[in-house]
């Protein structure tokens, strides 16, 4: 079972996976942990993410694997990152479009997925039912 951690952003818990077993690096575990709930709108503009020791020792992880996480989502537009401010939400514009590379990179990172979880045993139906699912739940959002 993957081993759940409660972050605390501005007085309110999120919830945000890390395997520390997992070939998935953690930096990258935070950074999509992250990104689901700022996607999402579970994490808006102006709230504070916890400082990089603390969600480190939370973690129990160097916090150079959690700074790097943050800086990922500065350079990606998420993020505003300060001295002594921290880490805090921006504002941000999604493109219109996507380039055609990205498209590429969606559909074999999917692919990967699919295989890789195929090899650890998981049903084509259940992989099938959840692809539905979350195709689902985009439409609706």
């Amino acid at each position: 079972m993957t081993p759940l951690y409660n972050v605390y952003v501005q007085d309110t818990v999120m919830i945000l996976r890390i395997d520390l077993q997992s070939s998935i690096p953690v930096y990258r575990q935070i950074v999509d942990g992250l990104r689901i709930l700022l996607v999402n709108g579970e994490m808006k503009a102006g709230d504070q993410l916890p400082p990089v020791r603390r969600l480190a020792l939370d973690l129990g992880v160097h916090f150079n694997t959690v700074a790097e996480a943050y800086r990922t989502l500065e350079r990606e537009g998420w993020l505003e990152i300060g001295r002594r401010s921290g880490a805090r939400v921006v504002s941000r514009a999604v493109p219109e479009y996507a380039d055609p590379e990205t498209g590429e990179t969606f559909q074999r990172r999917l692919r990967e997925l699919a295989a890789e979880m195929q090899a650890r045993g998981f049903p084509r139906d259940r992989i099938a039912r959840e692809l539905r699912c979350l195709a689902e739940s985009l439409e609706r959002s």
